[in-house]
């Protein structure tokens, strides 16, 4: 372990400001993943301050609640009074909401976050920086055979062994407890055993990098035991099972209750994992710590078999919830990490940053599985103290802190054409509303249009059929499977008479405007089957299917077929719950295509001010990409939840349309 302490990084810190360093130092644990993941590890300082009437208090600030290590400011900590977290931790008993409230009502700043449930704990360390992690290195050795003992052996009189007590008062208590009986000058830190570690010190970088120290011993033990580098088998993942993604999430949204977004993985690291002879035993143990649960359950699903799943979490509720203090409501049984030796590993949430969290942290738990088997296998803690965690309400509340979910929320949607124009428009309008969305475009930039998990940009030409292929596999493996289409892709061609329209021009038109259309419906139709609400599609029209003009042939004649072919598809498509309708703009002028200079040379074509050639239609009004997209978002939704093959203009009005 390499500290990441940099001297020139804080020299704008002002000297006193111990805030800035705790930030500082917090951060420094947040980058590295073996240490903490996605909102997990503590942080603390203590500081004195003036209060309202001039006199000096003790404060902790905390990590309060929804923060993460990695990304933490200053307005992250919660700052509370030290004396009466340190009175706190010698009362004999405090339920949970008698906690919450405690730490609640003795805050300084009422805008603060909520303090972490572990703020008694950190008041009872007699140190100004406390540092907690759950690093890798040393919850492997906890969690193997004789774990404790390999601990003292390790550290010594260093750091103190805390047997697993589940976080919150009791924990608090038996640390004070331990604390006062066994701190010496040479006690930099606590193991909690199945759990973590803490380091302190009296600077956050002397806090900090013993909390490295500690670690680096952790890894250097393992390495001497020759349980630290992992070597498997190189296995080749199964190709083409975009089907396969999709039934499986199919499965899985109906054990949820809700939609979910599901990624592939298939890097060799996981590969290789999912292919051990002995996956099943070493897998079905429970989590490195018990904080996981709640983002992947307790157990991996080993294969494909849902409801042999979902029937095991029913068991494994209704023989843990009888034994817990209140009664519980069972949240819902799906699995959120699958292991299957064709798919890979598979992770599953409401979003896709749900999954990839969720992915982040099972990568760690197999490398702590692995290496734990090297010191005589991986041993996790009983069923009972991870139902504890799973069904705590501290736990809970912090994935109830998202709020209202969006309307397409754990649903995917593919958009034609995406880069720009309408195609961008409906890409932005979808990721509004919570989708996964797969852009694809002939034009590179479609890549790196947005960098955020719930999009995949495509580079590809929709006229080829193998790329069609290549997209809905990409899509599948992304998210899971696919629940609407938007056909957006197309060209419209220099205005050209049929008298002197060439063969290939026509064709080239129509290997764009409709062939695509085609294949790609014909591609996503049995992934489309299997959308968890009932597929949707929607077809990127134009004023030129009921009213054509002169000069665009191609383009009419394309457009007038690909909205046909859709209505057929609505009579074909209605048995299998997909829904297909037709949106008809006219007159969007803000598409890269009209340029300043081409609406000015238009407008006074017709004798018009630029304003009145973008207004020119029975509303006087201007229509604009994001209006076209909010009616395909509409289509998809609810709204339309009982319309199939209808087409709606949105143009302002137009005297020839209607």
């Amino acid at each position: 372990m390499n500290s990441l302490w940099n001297d020139a990084d804080i020299v704008a810190i002002s000297k006193g400001d111990d805030l800035a360093y705790r930030v500082y130092s917090s951060r420094l644990l947040g980058k590295d993943k073996s240490l903490v993941l996605h909102g997990g590890g503590n942080t603390s300082i203590k500081v004195v301050e003036k209060n309202r009437f001039g006199v000096e208090e003790e404060i902790l600030y905390v990590k309060g609640s929804g923060w993460d290590l990695e990304t933490i400011e200053a307005e992250g900590f919660s700052p509370v009074r030290l004396d009466h977290l340190q009175r706190l931790a010698r009362l004999p008993l405090l339920s949970d909401p008698e906690m919450v409230n405690e730490l609640v009502t003795h805050m300084t700043r009422a805008t603060a976050p909520a303090p972490s449930v572990e703020a008694i704990l950190h008041a009872v360390i007699p140190h100004k920086y406390v540092d907690h992690t759950h690093a890798d290195a040393v919850v492997t050795i906890t969690n193997s055979p004789g774990g404790e003992e390999k601990i003292r052996r390790i550290y010594g009189d260093e750091v103190i062994l805390i047997p697993y007590v589940m976080p919150g008062f009791d924990l608090a208590r038996l640390c004070a407890e331990r604390l006062d009986a066994e701190l010496t000058s040479r006690t930099i830190g606590m193991v909690l055993l199945n759990h973590g570690i803490f380091s302190f010190g009296e600077s956050a970088k002397e806090s900090y990098e013993r909390m490295i120290y500690l670690v680096g011993k952790a890894k250097a033990y393992l390495q001497s035991q020759a349980a630290w580098d992992i070597t498997s088998d190189l296995a080749e993942p199964a190709r083409d099972t975009g089907l396969l993604l999709a039934g499986l999430r199919n499965q899985i949204t109906a054990a949820a209750g809700f939609p979910v977004i599901m990624q592939r993985h298939t890097n060799p690291e996981t590969t290789a994992f999912v292919s051990r002879r002995d996956l099943k035993p070493i897998a079905q143990q429970g989590p490195a710590t018990p904080d996981h649960v709640i983002r992947t359950k307790r157990l991996p699903m080993i294969g494909r078999d849902v409801d042999a799943y979902v029937a095991a979490y029913k068991r494994y509720f209704s023989e843990n919830e009888p034994l817990a203090k209140e009664r519980k409501a069972m949240l819902d049984p799906a699995p959120r990490v699958v292991l299957d030796a064709q798919l890979g590993m598979c992770t599953a949430g409401r979003s896709a940053r749900e999954a990839g969290i969720v992915a982040d942290i099972y990568r760690h738990t197999m490398r702590v599985i692995q290496r734990a088997e090297k010191l005589g296998g991986y041993r996790a803690l009983p069923a009972k103290d991870i139902f504890d965690v799973e069904y705590w309400d501290l736990e809970q509340a912090k994935l109830k802190k998202t709020g209202k979910l969006p309307r397409f929320s754990g649903e995917i949607a593919l958009v034609t054409g995406a880069v720009s124009g309408i195609g961008k428009a409906c890409v932005d309008a979808l990721l509004a509303n919570g989708t996964a969305v797969v852009g694809v475009d002939i034009n590179p930039a479609i890549e790196t249009l947005y960098a955020r998990p719930d999009y995949l940009g495509l580079e590809g030409d929709v006229t080829s059929e193998a790329v069609l292929k290549v997209v809905m596999t990409k899509t599948a493996d992304a998210f899971g499977g696919l629940d609407m289409l938007v056909l957006n892709a197309g060209v419209f061609p220099a205005g050209c008479r049929i008298s002197e329209l060439s063969l290939e021009e026509w064709s080239r038109v129509m290997a764009l405007n409709l062939d695509a259309g085609l294949v790609l419906m014909r591609e996503a139709h049995p992934f489309l089957k299997l959308a968890p609400k009932g597929g949707r599609v929607v077809v990127i029209g134009s004023k030129n299917v009921p009213a054509p003009g002169p000069g665009a042939a191609p383009y009419s004649a394309s457009k007038a077929a690909l909205n046909q072919l859709a209505r057929v598809a609505a009579l074909e498509w209605g048995e299998d719950g997909i829904r297909i309708n037709s949106v008809h703009p006219n007159a969007v002028f803000d598409t890269s295509a009209w340029t300043e200079e081409v609406l000015t040379a238009r407008a006074a074509h017709y004798g018009l001010s630029v304003d009145e050639y973008k207004r020119n239609n029975i509303l006087k009004t201007e229509v604009t990409s994001r209006d076209v997209a909010e009616l395909v978002i509409q289509m998809c939704g609810p709204a339309f939840a009982k319309t199939t093959g209808a087409q709606v203009p949105v143009d302002g009005g137009n005297d020839r349309v209607i």
